[in-house]
Parts: structure tokens; sequence; C-alpha cells
């Protein structure tokens, strides 16, 4: 039977997770909300739902719903996902959450602590390791032709340019990006969950945060160039380089990630279309090594929605516990303590910090990973 869904925040992205439930057999849309009339009915229109004002009156209408995806913006992308989501856990209905989970770890703690206590699903859309290269390289990893895990290092962001810079308007929804981590808050949710899919759990974090000229002399508050260096659980070590199109990125396109093994190595291009793979038993040389090229043909980065909906879909059909669904609330509430940790070493000019302990999870009786 399909999850009923109903959705709060009908923006940009709000629209686009409707049109991935209207295309999934999984999902049945019902309802949408919207605080701005417009938005809601625009929307209600287009998905052919229910349109509602209040996330209080859409639960009270629609009981019967398996399912609220909060997907509201905010300052950072994320400082109105709290009120919602609380509301959703609080009346017993499970959550999807935007990326990223809040700007604010400590609320973000308490919607995982309440997910927990309710036995309730809690999901973000970390939406960039849903996809055919991440599968493959996975594959890879559970075939042992990776190894022991040496290094990750991870390149993504915007591509742009001092010719394409614009600053921030007076006013207007762009405005949620004027603070000073922005970029910080609202992105690196993402590569920090790539790190900590493929690298396990951080332990360490050392970052350093800069802007290009053409910011500082517009008054821009953002800190749009991160470099974070971080240390395993397991010992290995990583390295993440973020902007927010302040140069062209080169080798690896916008999104490059690889990952170095004692047995071999993999990159993945441009997050969705090609994965490189290096076998550590070919002889080595000096010169650039041949690669193994998987292309998964395409390039539409949309897709990652489709995929990480889907998957989650998948979890709540198949009834997996909630503990154990892939992109959790607590996944993401890690990616933000890695990234608190990142601004608290910046401020301390590169100080060595220690995240945040996650809380601990309690575990299903009966179900063994």
């Amino acid at each position: 039977m399909a999850i009923k869904i109903g959705i709060v925040g009908m923006g940009g992205i709000g629209n686009t997770h409707a049109r991935c439930y209207k295309a999934d057999p999984l999902a049945q849309l019902v309802a949408v909300c919207d605080v701005i009339k417009e938005k809601a009915d625009k929307a209600a229109n287009e998905h052919n739902v229910q349109a509602f004002y209040c996330i209080e009156d859409m639960m009270k209408a629609h009981p019967e719903l398996d399912l609220i995806d909060v997907t509201t913006s905010g300052f950072d992308n994320g400082s109105w996902h709290y009120e919602p989501v609380m509301k959703a856990l609080d009346a017993g209905f499970n959550v999807m959450v935007e990326k990223p989970i809040s700007n604010d770890n400590d609320e973000a703690r308490e919607m995982v602590v309440t997910a927990q206590k309710k036995n309730l699903y809690l999901g973000c859309n970390l939406n960039h390791g849903f996809t055919g290269p991440a599968d493959k390289a996975k594959e890879l990893i559970s075939q042992g032709k990776i190894g022991a895990p040496v290094y990750i290092l991870h390149k993504v962001g915007f591509n742009g340019s001092e010719y394409s810079y614009k600053p921030l308007p007076k006013d207007g929804p762009m405005r949620r990006f004027a603070g000073p981590y922005s970029h910080a808050y609202a992105f690196l949710s993402h590569p920090f969950s790539l790190m900590r899919s493929f690298g396990g759990d951080i332990t360490h974090v050392q970052a350093f945060f800069d802007k290009p000229g053409g910011r500082k002399s517009a008054n821009d508050l953002m800190w749009s160039i991160n470099g974070i260096n971080v240390k395993y659980q397991n010992g290995s070590i990583g390295y993440i380089l973020s902007q927010r199109g302040d140069a062209i990125f080169g080798l690896g396109g916008w999104w490059s990630f690889e990952m170095a093994g004692t047995k071999g190595t993999f990159c993945i291009e441009n997050c969705v279309e090609k994965l490189y793979y290096w076998d550590g038993s070919k002889p080595a040389s000096m010169g650039t090594m041949q690669a193994e090229v998987f292309d998964f043909g395409t390039t539409d980065f949309g897709i990652t929605f489709n995929n990480r909906l889907h998957a989650f879909l998948e979890d709540m059909t198949n009834k997996v516990p909630p503990e154990h669904i892939r992109g959790s609330g607590r996944d993401a509430l890690a990616t933000l303590e890695y990234t608190v940790a990142a601004i608290k070493s910046f401020e301390e000019g590169g100080a060595l910090v220690r995240p945040r302990a996650l809380p601990p999870l309690h575990g299903t009786p009966g179900f063994v990973v």
C-alpha cells in the first residue's frame, strides 16, 4: 500500500519533492501546506491535492498520513525546520526533513531524541549519496577491493568566479544566506554525510575558512571557502574543500569524492556521472595509472532527489527499524555536529576540535545487523 504523504513548505524544494512522490509507486501525495496561501494554493493546483496553511490543520484533516515531509527554509536554509518537525513528531507522525536538519545543533538533537523515544521514522534529505556511483563504490568496498582506509578527499560546491559573483540583495529570499556561516550550515551536511558514510565516525576536526576579495569589498559576511581536515575513529584522515561559486573546480568537476585504501582507490566524478577505480594489485608507477571507468550515463543531478526519497519510502515500506534507515535524522545530526566543530575550530584559529557525541542508540529487540 502506498505511503500517504503531506508536505510542509511549498517553495522550490517542496515542489521538487512533490513531483518525486507523484512519480513514485510507493507514494501517494495527499496534501501540501505553506503559511503563504498563494504558494500552497499553487502547489495544490499543480499536484492535484488539498492545500493547507498551517500544519495543525493538515494533521487534523488527515490523521491517516504516514509521513510528513518538511521542506521549509529559513536562515541558513534550516532555521524553519524545528517547529514543524517537532509538531509532527509530537503528534505521532513520521517525518522526512530537508537538509540541513537545522542550523542549531541543540534543536536538531531534540528532534532526533524525540523520534527515538516515540519510535518514529526521522529521515533527512542527504541526497548526494544516493547515486549509481556511490552504490558502485560501496560494492567495491564490500568486495574487499579498497582495503583498509588511508584517506578521503572531497571537493564539492558551486562553480563560479569573480565575474559571476553578485552581492546579496537587500531583501528577498536570498537573505537567508546573509550570515557568516550560511554556506557552512546550509551546505556542509552534504560533504560530511559522504565523508561519514564511507569513512565512519569523525573524531577530530580542524578548519580554516576564508572569502575572496570580491566578497570582502562588497561587505559580504559569508565565509564562502571552507577547508576542513578530519580524523576518523578508524585512524584514517580526510579533507573537505567546499566553496560557494568563488572559483571554477578543476579535475573531477563541481563534485569529486576520492577514497584511497591499501588495496585500491576510487574517485566519483560530478556526483552522478562516473566512477574511476584504480586497482592496487597492478604494478605501481610514478605516472598516472590507468583506471577502470564506470560511466553511469547521466548528468542529471536531479535524480538524486528521486533516488533518496524512494530509498526512504523503501525503508518505511519494509519496516526497517528507525535506527537503521538510510539517511536518518541521527546521521543528519552527525553532519551538523561536525559543521559546528568546524566553525568552532575556525573561530579558534584552526584549533583541533572534537565533535559532540551523538545520542546513544537503544536498538530494536530481535534485529541484529
